[in-house]
């Protein structure tokens, strides 16, 4: 049986961390009900979007990985026998911070993390103020339901990570999101698709949704949703999500497509690594 059951979220900013903790609790529960084994939650799902804005006292968010946040989750995770992706504000000691995402596995423990690359500093995306670079590789976990990696929001743009995991094994590579309108949406139309085609796995991508007035006032941005999942193809995986609505979208995904769809390309046959010196040069 190679056919998984996968679920990605999207979710407004509630006002606080207690609240949003909750809030994703309550999607485990649903998922487990609907037969979930493997869930993503949105890009520092348990807070606000902060990197529209520039102030320290989003410092606060951060914690130790593993800490609080994943043993709170791998509990869930062990008792509904689910894999949980859970991206979090990762604090490894004061002053030096990363954008993460935990990997806990369907038995309650924790295999490791995925520490974001590629850092932004724009208009409304002030991460380089909040983040280091990642230094932890692109790591393909091997879990219950497959073997599974992480890319994180502005980190979809760069091509390169997206090969790392396929070289490395991946079947489904999730991206959580905080993406706003203009320039990026139609690049989130095109590029989680020609990522999964390309690099011939599964990719759940999730964005979030709302506008976070009530925290920053009118430097908040508005957040499209339209989460959704594609196949090795580039197929969208059914509907893409909402656009403004908290939404648990759930679907089946053959990894055995995987399989199928390299053997009918040979990507990974035909590539010309040797060629390749100019990609990675300073």
């Amino acid at each position: 049986m190679t056919t998984i059951k996968a679920a990605i979220t999207q979710a407004t900013w509630t006002g606080d961390k207690k609240s949003m903790l909750a809030k994703h609790e309550g999607f485990v529960e649903q998922a487990a009900a609907a037969g979930v084994q493997v869930i993503c939650f949105q890009e520092l799902f348990y807070g606000p979007y902060f990197g529209n804005v520039q102030d320290k006292k989003y410092y606060e968010y951060a914690e130790s990985v593993p800490g609080p946040t994943t043993e709170r989750f791998a509990e869930l995770a062990k008792e509904h026998r689910m894999v949980i992706v859970l991206p979090v504000y990762e604090e490894d000691q004061p002053g030096v911070l990363y954008n993460t995402a935990a990997v806990i596995d369907a038995d309650g423990s924790y295999l490791g993390k995925y520490r974001k690359h590629h850092i932004p500093q724009l208009s409304g995306f002030w991460e380089k103020f909040y983040f280091r670079p990642g230094n932890l590789g692109y790591p393909v976990f091997d879990t219950a339901v497959g073997k599974v990696g992480v890319y994180i929001c502005y980190d979809r743009h760069f091509p390169e990570g997206w090969r790392a995991y396929g070289l490395a094994g991946a079947e489904l590579v999730f991206n959580p999101s905080a993406t706003k309108p203009g320039l990026s949406e139609r690049l989130w139309e095109l590029e989680q698709p020609a990522a999964a085609a390309a690099n011939q796995y599964f990719v759940g991508a999730n964005n979030r949704i709302g506008t976070e007035t009530e925290e920053f006032g009118d430097d908040a941005v508005t957040f499209y949703g339209s989460s959704y999942f594609v196949d090795p193809r580039g197929c969208y995986v059914g509907e893409r999500a909402s656009a403004d609505t908290d939404e648990l979208l759930i679907r089946d995904l053959d990894l055995d497509v995987v399989r199928e769809v390299r053997g009918d390309w040979q990507f990974y046959r035909d590539r010309r690594p040797d060629s390749y010196d100019a990609i990675v040069a300073p």
